[in-house]
């Protein structure tokens, strides 16, 4: 049976933008499920990049989403709003959130739930839906992706990148990666790389290159942004296409056109937190389709370097920003 709170409930909330000693786990008011909403009871929340940058004040939460981080959370649902179906008090979930996962009990619509995968924990499975959802939406559904080509991920030992190199290799791609001590390296290559770049002292586009012999990565998955431009552009093959997720090092660039042109390049940059609801719904959908078939075969699964209580947040940003670890953190009532 589904354990109730009585209000308020606890949160992490940023006291003020700043490092991660401004995460405080304070009371909040208990969350109600609005129309089309549940509220689950959170057993872990997935700790993201955005996360933070939100904390920094530089990516504030969607309009009506909870002020505090979580992009994602696994956990029971505790009430079932008016105009849900097919979701039951006390039935297991992790769910693709706007925000608010860092928090004992959190409202999200019905269609950005999914059900825990066969042979994935409760906790774990908090691990999975931005990092899935972002990875599918944007490797297979823009970028399609397809047996045989090649995939060349920057930040593979992130929780994105982890993500990408299983479902790549699951869909019978070749998978190339950048990231950086040789830990991380060697990690990348037990989850399916091919090859596996240092981009501490290594030409990822002429390793690329050699690779593939001199045809080039079919499908770049970025997160740098500005300063691997120009890198991605010559590392990818004719008719190629550039993924750009995240910008950590920087947002402007000069693109050389006569590259695009020659190469029949396309560029395309995503971002999931603020698409509006129905646009999630076709995401989780997919995931629900594509991917989740994957985890429960055991080809895809998650990858969690720490589990800390939820009122070590700070600590979990600071691993975070640390660097250290391969895949994700987690947090846990």
């Amino acid at each position: 049976m589904p354990r109730f709170l009585e209000p308020p409930v606890r949160a992490v909330v940023i006291t003020t933008p700043g490092g991660p000693e401004v995460l405080d786990l304070t009371d909040v008011p208990d969350p109600v499920p609005a129309e089309g909403e549940v509220v689950l009871e959170v057993t872990a929340a997935g700790v993201n990049r955005a996360d933070v940058l939100q904390r920094l004040g530089g990516y504030p939460p969607p309009l009506g989403a909870p002020p505090y981080p979580g992009l994602e959370c696994s956990g029971r649902v505790a009430q079932v709003g008016p105009g849900v179906s097919g979701w039951h008090e006390g039935d297991s979930a992790c769910a693709l959130l706007a925000g608010g996962g860092y928090a004992e009990r959190v409202a999200v619509p019905a269609v950005q739930l999914l059900p825990v995968p066969a042979g994935v924990s409760l906790t774990d499975a908090a691990a999975l839906p931005e990092v899935a959802c972002t990875v599918n939406a944007t490797v297979f559904t823009q970028a399609r992706l397809g047996p045989g080509e090649v995939l060349l991920v920057h930040g593979g030992a992130g929780g994105i990148g982890t993500m990408a190199i299983q479902l790549a290799k699951a869909h019978g791609a070749a998978v190339a990666c950048t990231a950086g001590p040789p830990q991380k390296l060697a990690r990348c290559r037990e989850l399916g790389a091919d090859l596996a770049i240092s981009y501490r002292d290594g030409d990822f586009v002429a390793a690329v290159r050699e690779f593939t012999g001199g045809h080039g990565a079919d499908v770049i998955l970025d997160i740098m942004g500005a300063p691997y431009l120009a890198q991605n552009l010559a590392a990818l093959a004719t008719n190629g296409r550039l993924i750009v997720l995240a910008t950590r090092g920087g947002t402007r660039a000069e693109i050389d056109l006569g590259t695009l042109m020659r190469k029949r390049i396309s560029v395309f940059a995503s971002t999931l937190r603020a698409r509006p609801v129905p646009e999630k719904a076709v995401v989780v959908a997919d995931v629900l389709e594509q991917v989740w078939p994957l985890v429960a075969a055991g080809k895809v699964a998650p990858v969690i370097e720490h589990i800390l209580p939820m009122a070590d947040a700070a600590q979990a940003h600071r691993l975070l920003d640390d660097e250290g670890h391969v895949g994700k953190i987690l947090l846990v009532n």
